[in-house]
C-alpha cells in the first residue's frame, strides 16, 4: 500500500482515538463506586472501539491460534510485547484482566486516569526486589477477585525478530499462588511498531500455548525459561495465516 495512504489512515485512527479518549476517561472515573469486574467491563469498551477503528481505518485484522488453551479460571498471561496493539486486543481475546505495569503510566493525562480504574498492578521498576513482593501481594488479591494477570516479561516493547531479557516476576506470582502461566506470542510489531505512528494493514496472529503449571521443585527462573522457550519458538511470521485444516 502507498505510504501516503498509510499515513492518512493512521491519522484517521489517531483522530478517532483523540476524540473518544476524554469521554471514556470521564466514564471511567464515574465507574469508581462499581465493583472492579463491573468497572472493567465498562472501561474495556474503549479498547473494543479502538480495535474496530484499527480494522476499519487501518486494515489491521487479527486471528487467534490456541484459544482452547485459555483456562476457565484466572491465570497469568505471560506474553510477548511488541506493540501497543496487544494492550488493546488482549481485552477482547482473554477474560477480564489486570496488567503489571510501571507506575509512571498512571500519571499520563486521560489514559493513565482511566487505566487506574482497571486495578492494575503498578510497580516501581527501579526497586526490583520490593516490586516482586508487591506483585505477589497484589497478584493474590487480583486473582481472588476473578482477574487474570497480564505480564510482559521482557518489560518493554521489543522489535520483531529481537529478543529481550525475560524477567521472572510473573513466574514468582505463579509459583507463590500456584496459578498456571499461559505463554502467549504474536507478530503485532509488523503492523504497529513500537513508538510508531504508522499502522500498516495486515493480519496479526496471536498464538496461545498450553498452560504451564509450576512444578513442585521448580523455581521462578526455571519456569520463566520454560515459558520463554515456548514463546520464542512460536512467534508467527509477518502476515501469517492459520494452517490449512
Amino acid at each position: 500500500m502507498n505510504k501516503t495512504v498509510i499515513v492518512l489512515r493512521s491519522g484517521l485512527f489517531a483522530l478517532f482515538q483523540l476524540i473518544i479518549t476524554p469521554p471514556f476517561t470521564l466514564i471511567s472515573v464515574m465507574t469508581w463506586p462499581l465493583a472492579p469486574l463491573t468497572r472493567y467491563r465498562v472501561i474495556s469498551q474503549w479498547a473494543r472501539c479502538l480495535m474496530w477503528a484499527l480494522r476499519v481505518f487501518c486494515g489491521v485484522r487479527y486471528q487467534v491460534i490456541g484459544a482452547e488453551h485459555i483456562p476457565t479460571q484466572p491465570c497469568i498471561i505471560f506474553a510477548k510485547h511488541q506493540s501497543a496493539w496487544e494492550t488493546l486486543a488482549f481485552q477482547l481475546i482473554f477474560p477480564p484482566q489486570v496488567w503489571v505495569l510501571k507506575r509512571e503510566l498512571l500519571y499520563i493525562p486521560f489514559f493513565g486516569w482511566g487505566l487506574a480504574m482497571l486495578s492494575p498492578i503498578a510497580i516501581n521498576r527501579k526497586q526490583w526486589r520490593s516490586a516482586i513482593t508487591e506483585m505477589v501481594r497484589q497478584g493474590q488479591q487480583r486473582l481472588r477477585a476473578g482477574f487474570c494477570i497480564v505480564v510482559f516479561p521482557e518489560g518493554t516493547r521489543i522489535a520483531p525478530g529481537a529478543r529481550g531479557t525475560y524477567r521472572a516476576g510473573g513466574a514468582h506470582v505463579a509459583i507463590q499462588t500456584q496459578t498456571p502461566l499461559l505463554p502467549v506470542t504474536h507478530n503485532a510489531g509488523w503492523c504497529w511498531g513500537r513508538h510508531s505512528f504508522l499502522k500498516r494493514p495486515g493480519l496479526i496472529t496471536v498464538h496461545i500455548g498450553p498452560p504451564l503449571t509450576p512444578h513442585t521443585a521448580e523455581d521462578a527462573k526455571q519456569l520463566t525459561q520454560r515459558a520463554a522457550e515456548w514463546i520464542e519458538a512460536h512467534i508467527p511470521p509477518p502476515n501469517s495465516r492459520l494452517p490449512s485444516p
